[in-house]
This record gives structure tokens, sequence and C-alpha cells, in this order.
């Protein structure tokens, strides 16, 4: 499982948003990551891809990642 983080573009405003993404390797998660920013870009808001990370326990804030940050 993988995570894909994009940045995301309306006038002068911009945030990020992550999703989860289902793929069998970096490399065909970072594609599959590339063509959902491309196929976004429809409307007013501007997706632009930033990275993809391995994640096994994505999204989560649990015990575990608050002891990380300790």
């Amino acid at each position: 499982m993988f995570m894909a983080e994009f940045k995301l573009r309306f006038g002068d405003r911009k945030w990020y948003v992550r999703r989860i993404i289902e793929a069998s390797s970096l490399q065909e998660a970072e594609e599959k990551a590339r063509r959902y920013a491309e196929l976004m870009n429809r409307g007013e808001v501007k997706w632009e891809f930033s990275y993809v990370i391995e994640a096994k326990r994505p999204l989560i804030v649990g015990d575990e990642e608050l002891k990380k940050l300790s």
C-alpha cells in the first residue's frame, strides 16, 4: 500500500491532500498518482503530484505514531 500527496491550487490558495494508492510497486504507485492528478485537473482546482511513500498504516494517528513523535 502506498500514500500519495498532492498539492492543490485554487487562485492564490494552496493546500495538500493525501490519497491511498493500490499498487504492487513504488513505480506503479507514482504512475497511478500522476495519472490521478491529470484526471482531477478538469475543474478550477489545479492538482499537482508531490510524492508517493510506502505506508503500512496510512492516515492513522494512534499510540504507535504518538510514541514516535515523543
